[in-house]
């Protein structure tokens, strides 16, 4: 797209494409009526603790059913107890016949039990109706009861944690859950751990938080089995939709104007306009939607039996737009999501055809037909953003291409505003970053010539030793990779977090405001191993306090490892497209194996490539080069000197620099990170001559 097709909005900022091989096999069923991803949790239905990682639309809500009915006539369960962040999402554990498509019961949850649908908000004053339904719930013989997570956390705190011994607690959206003290519902779970007489099922598409806190204490994450079925899985064993597009588009002036050049009728299209505190509302919700429509065509009126308006376009046809953000007339707003949740017409892809929106229809929003997420101004976190995608994620008849557009506005003149602009791109970036590593295959990671693995194909040539080998398990989506001295995990927690919890790692490191201005905007006095090495190793050591340094150590290179290898990847491809070559279902497998067959891959290579270089190159194609110079300049003005934690690690750096070759490093070193490592040291020393003069100036005080 380019000014002349787009005058007012001139950059965008394609991000993540992928292509897939449409197996069908994430959407066949076994004899039993499960999926893969519910076969696959349906295995460990004996476990007392389970934690279900799973994208959306993977079949969470019926996996747990299948869980649920188990421990209720086969572990001697007495009821379960389904938790839901919003009343809307309570629509998903409605009755089902699972005893049709092959299973042994039926899901079934009695009409006065699923308190989603019970009237009245859910704050402390109306909720008390629902806390005497669960109090009545837990003293009668019925098995099922759904709730919202607010419900549930007045609940506990009225009933107490014991009233719930011997009973099966679900929460679906785990990741609404928080360690944090603060975080009541976070706290109460912890409660039920440490007495031991419940059983806990914990479902997320998205196993991070926003804030960037953690889920669960370490230690009670470690009595969690974990079930894990990646995004690439479940895309790559679709029967319909093939491609997936993520990109960013930078617009200038009103954001209602760049609307219509990426609003394409023929999409389904949910549109969430930005919240009205943002710099990028026009303070006026309803006036914004007006003009969304308008855009669209001419409005003929509202159909009195959905409350959709019907918008005729220039060709003739008629688009029933669904607006969510309307809250003036609370019927006919009911109206609306009735229309918009009628299981009549959930097959029905004509039924609506774009859903406006503000804080609504993001998770367990369930909209097959969705092809294209557009949505502006950057969102409150990265989860919000990838349970956004997951809505045009679905799988439907007829739809092979779905797609999440983020509008962007460009940086203004204005130093505040710039910074502001600066922070939007930045979290943008960020989102696309872990899209990309979320989207891609699961690495297993083992140091050289360990040998071939069991259901991994390595090519024509097949397994070569004294090379560097990669392999693809289909079944899995599992890539396996050699690399050349990497550390290996001594404890089993280790070894879990490199083969589960890479991603989670990854975010950190994405989270972190510093690593990604540094890396992105100001490479020029940032080196590599400033971000691979230093920060990357902190925000492991802060996340797994209680690991030793070695299993510290191990889990570093292997996130390092899974983010440096997709980006690297990536930037092949880019060249490979660029040359004119086509890229199949195999692209990112190839782009991996060009990258790896160019030298042979160690980890001291992995840690000298700075994990933004791929970002960066996209950015400098597609960004005018005034805004970027511009960027570049309000991030470089910021550099600070050595802070002393990281004076510290580099000062252990070069400790085992010494160890290796003889010496400490150089300051005047021609190798840039030799001299960084140096000037660590020197760092490390003037903060520790301050501390003991400020020690010697606090005792001549006192004396």
């Amino acid at each position: 797209m380019n000014a002349t097709t787009n005058p007012t909005n001139t950059y965008t900022v394609p991000s993540v494409s992928i292509t897939t091989a449409r197996t069908g096999a994430s959407s066949k069923a076994n004899v039993l009526g499960m999926r893969a991803m519910q076969e696959r949790a349906y295995a460990k239905r004996g476990e007392q603790y389970l934690l279900i990682k799973s994208p959306p639309a993977s079949g969470k809500s019926r996996a747990l059913m299948f869980i649920a009915l188990d421990k209720l006539n086969n572990q001697g369960l007495q009821q379960a107890i389904i938790v839901v962040p919003e009343r809307s999402i309570g629509g998903s554990f409605a009755d089902e016949p699972l005893s049709q498509y092959g299973f042994s019961w039926d899901w079934r949850v009695a009409p006065q039990w699923n308190l989603c649908n019970a009237p009245g908000v859910d704050e402390p004053r109306a909720a008390k109706s629902k806390v005497d339904a669960v109090r009545k719930f837990l003293a009668s013989s019925d098995q099922t009861l759904v709730c919202t997570h607010a419900t549930f956390r007045f609940a506990v705190e009225e009933l107490g944690i014991d009233a719930f011994d011997n009973r099966l607690i679900a929460i679906d959206e785990f990741h609404h859950v928080s360690s944090n003290p603060d975080n009541k519902l976070g706290s109460q779970l912890g409660a039920f751990i440490a007495r031991d007489k419940v059983h806990l099922v914990a479902m997320t598409g998205s196993y991070f938080r926003g804030d960037s806190e953690a889920v669960l204490t370490p230690a009670d994450e470690a009595r969690f089995e974990t079930i894990t079925y990646t995004y690439y899985e479940q895309l790559n064993g679709y029967s319909w939709l093939k491609s997936l597009d993520i990109g960013y588009f930078f617009y200038t002036g009103r954001y209602v104007d760049a609307v219509a050049k990426v609003l394409d009728p023929a999409l389904k299209t949910i549109v969430h306009i930005p919240n009205v505190n943002s710099r990028e509302s026009l303070q006026d919700k309803e006036r914004e939607v007006n003009e969304i429509m308008q855009a669209l065509g001419e409005w003929k009126g509202i159909d009195p039996a959905t409350g959709f308006h019907q918008i005729q376009t220039t060709n003739g046809s008629t688009l029933k737009v669904a607006d969510l953000v309307d809250d003036s007339d609370p019927a006919r707003r009911s109206r609306v999501l009735a229309a918009l949740k009628d299981p009549a017409q959930k097959d029905n892809r004509d039924h609506v055809d774009v859903i406006i929106a503000l804080g609504m229809a993001k998770e367990g929003f369930d909209w097959i037909w969705c092809e294209h997420a557009l949505t502006i101004g950057y969102r409150s976190s990265l989860t919000e953003i990838v349970q956004i995608i997951g809505r045009a994620t679905r799988d439907a008849e007829g739809k092979e291409r779905a797609r999440f557009t983020n509008l962007i506005a460009e940086p203004a003149a204005e130093q505040a505003a710039v910074a502001e602009a600066v922070n939007d791109l930045l979290k943008a970036i960020s989102a696309s970053l872990l899209m990309e590593q979320v989207l891609a295959p699961r690495y297993e990671f083992t140091p050289k010539d360990m040998g071939p693995k069991e259901g991994f194909d390595y090519g024509p040539d097949g397994y070569q030793p004294g090379r560097t080998n990669v392999g693809v398990n289909e079944g899995t989506g599992q890539y396996h990779v050699e690399i050349n001295g990497l550390a290996t995990p001594e404890t089993p927690e280790a070894t879990r977090i490199c083969k589960e919890d890479l991603n989670e790692v990854v975010t950190s490191f994405l989270q972190d405001k510093t690593v990604l201005e540094r890396g992105l905007f100001d490479q020029e006095n940032t080196l590599p191993e400033e971000l691979t090495l230093l920060h990357m190793g902190k925000i492991v050591r802060e996340r797994y306090p209680e690991l030793n340094e070695a299993d510290q150590e191990a889990i570093r290179q292997h996130a390092i490892a899974a983010m440096n290898i997709t980006q690297q990847a990536k930037l092949a491809l880019a060249q490979a497209d660029a040359e004119g070559a086509t890229q199949g279902n195999t692209a990112l497998l190839d782009g991996v194996r060009k990258f790896v067959n160019v030298r042979d891959l160690d980890i001291d290579l992995i840690d000298r490539i700075n994990p933004f270089d791929a970002a960066y190159a996209v950015l400098a194609k597609a960004m005018d080069e005034k805004s970027l110079r511009q960027v570049q300049a309000s991030i470089a003005a910021k550099k600070l000197s050595i802070p002393e934690d990281e004076a510290r690690e580099l000062a252990k750096r070069a400790l085992l620099f010494k160890n290796e070759r003889g010496r400490l490093p150089n300051i005047h070193s021609a190798d840039a990170w030799e001299k960084r490592m140096a000037e660590g040291v020197a760092a490390l020393a003037r903060y520790r001559a301050q501390a003991k003069a400020a020690q010697a100036q606090g005792e001549s005080s006192n004396g």
